[in-house]
């Protein structure tokens, strides 16, 4: 997959798109099916944004991402699209016209020969534009423009924020299904205070910021380390939160890969949470959080052996 930040001065190459257009926060089944609308009808491409919009509108507000660029590039390219536009999303773009986007960005800069958008789908300054609008400019500045239904499962419209509140409830397995995928925190793996290894249970420590939070508590996770020697598949446990026990600390993921030995500073992982084992808790000394560890790791992969 080729990407571009940028819509002017593009290589001959990059035009002739057939584009999903959107945010796809979550890449969930109702993203996928705006990508499968652009399938076959010219080199597979995505317009999407980053930063993401809300970030520039509602600075101040909680972390609310499903996942991060990179997550989403990956997740973009194991669906085959060819070509991602990611567009820097800056106040210039935000005081764009709907006229405007269309003609400088779709038609002149990035040459697109199609476009496909969710029934909901607004754009322009003010979000003044809409998928009608979108059509009709499309005939006018030479791009076909087709329009995905909104998805619903069991009778519940498919959205970030269905699953934003599945995770947050600690169901990952629902949030899944409206994936269409288990939900993934992808990133590099930091320094911590490497109390896990201290006390043998040697965790990867990825930061959180700027995502929305699961349930805190303990998950078994599916592990794809991405970068490196030891890339590859893993099974492990991990625990999501603020490690009450050792003070006040900012939120992060410490994932245990069972059966692995190895330094993962420095790579890339992506962290599937599989299902929610209990919340985080407060124990009164090492040794009953040790036994909690075993307990916890013990109950994974019985869990994984049959997931």
């Amino acid at each position: 997959m080729k990407k571009f930040t940028q819509w002017q001065g593009l290589p001959e190459t990059a035009r002739g798109a057939s584009v999903a257009l959107g945010n796809f926060d979550g890449l969930h089944l109702g993203h996928q099916s705006v990508i499968d609308l652009a399938r076959g009808k010219g080199p597979l491409g995505v317009i999407t944004f980053e930063p993401h919009p809300r970030e520039l509108f509602a600075p101040d507000a909680p972390p609310f991402r499903l996942m991060n660029a990179e997550a989403r590039a990956n997740r973009l390219e194991k669906l085959g699209v060819e070509r991602l536009f990611e567009l820097p999303f800056d106040a210039t773009l935000a005081g764009m016209e709907a006229e405007t986007f269309a003609r400088e960005i779709l038609a002149e800069g990035l040459g697109v020969a199609h476009v496909a958008v969710g029934g909901d789908f607004r754009f322009g300054r003010g979000r003044a534009g809409d998928t009608a609008g979108l059509i009709e400019l499309g005939r006018r500045y030479g791009f076909d423009v087709t329009i995905a239904p909104l998805l619903h499962l069991d009778g519940l419209e498919i959205s970030s924020t269905a699953i934003r509140t599945a995770l947050a409830e600690g169901r990952p397995g629902d949030a899944a299904a409206m994936l269409g995928h288990l939900h993934r925190i992808e990133g590099e793996v930091i320094h911590g205070e490497k109390r896990g290894r201290a006390l043998g249970f040697p965790t990867a420590n990825m930061s959180l910021g700027g995502l929305h939070l699961p349930r805190l508590g303990v998950y078994a996770v599916k592990v794809d380390v991405l970068t490196g020697p030891q890339a590859g598949h893993y099974l492990g446990a991990a625990s999501l939160g603020v490690r009450p026990m050792f003070g006040e600390n900012a939120p992060n993921l410490e994932t245990y890969l069972f059966d692995f030995q190895g330094d993962l500073y420095g790579q890339h992982l992506s962290v599937a949470l599989v299902e929610f084992l209990r919340p985080e808790l407060k124990f009164d000394g090492l040794p009953g959080l040790l036994e909690q560890m075993a307990r916890d790791c013990a109950q994974a992969r019985e869990i994984l052996a049959r997931a």
